[in-house]
């Protein structure tokens, strides 16, 4: 039977990402580059580069590319809120890094969107229990990725339906590059 599981990049002192954030608008609350600072790490990894992102060959390898591998290959499906969809939706290259179906929760209309390289983008009108749901029968033995934000994973956590939480953990935000705090 497939898992879920949250991944997710966390700073030590709670930050993921300051509501009211949108790509259009990086300067606020500092947002760009405290996340920025704070996920640096997985852009550096060879298998994130070369496979997700599609930047070419180079990159570190080691343990925590190990993991990044692992990580990615075991999703059968991602769920995702609204607000993560719309600010990846702006900034993910044509080819969007998931390469699975990818079940967005939103009180919004939308035809699936269909991305190169094996990713689309369905949007769930009926709830967490229906979008999983979906994901399960994409994923088949897979597992299911819930990947954010921060309301999308309180949801699942009260559904009581995940197994696993990996959390890529960072120092306080104070400590990342001198750019971040929790406002």
């Amino acid at each position: 039977m497939s898992k879920v599981f949250v991944n997710i990049g966390l700073s030590l002192d709670g930050y993921m990402a300051p509501e009211g954030m949108t790509m259009g608008k990086p300067e606020y609350k500092n947002w760009g580059a405290k996340w920025g600072a704070m996920m640096a790490w997985i852009f550096n990894q060879q298998y994130f580069r070369e496979n997700l992102l599609k930047l070419g060959p180079g990159g570190e390898t080691g343990p925590i590319n190990d993991l990044v591998r692992s990580t990615v290959e075991r999703i059968g499906a991602n769920i995702m809120g609204k607000r993560m969809f719309d600010q990846g939706e702006v900034a993910w290259p044509e080819e969007a890094p998931f390469h699975t179906p990818v079940y967005v929760l939103t009180h919004e209309k939308r035809e699936p969107w269909v991305r190169p390289g094996g990713t689309t983008f369905y949007f769930v009108n009926d709830g967490p229990a229906r979008a999983l749901e979906l994901a399960r029968e994409a994923a088949g033995s897979r597992d299911i990725r819930i990947a954010g934000g921060a309301d999308v994973i309180q949801q699942y956590l009260g559904l009581g339906v995940v197994d696993e939480l990996e959390i890529a953990l960072r120092p306080c935000c104070s400590a990342v590059a001198g750019v971040c705090s929790r406002t």
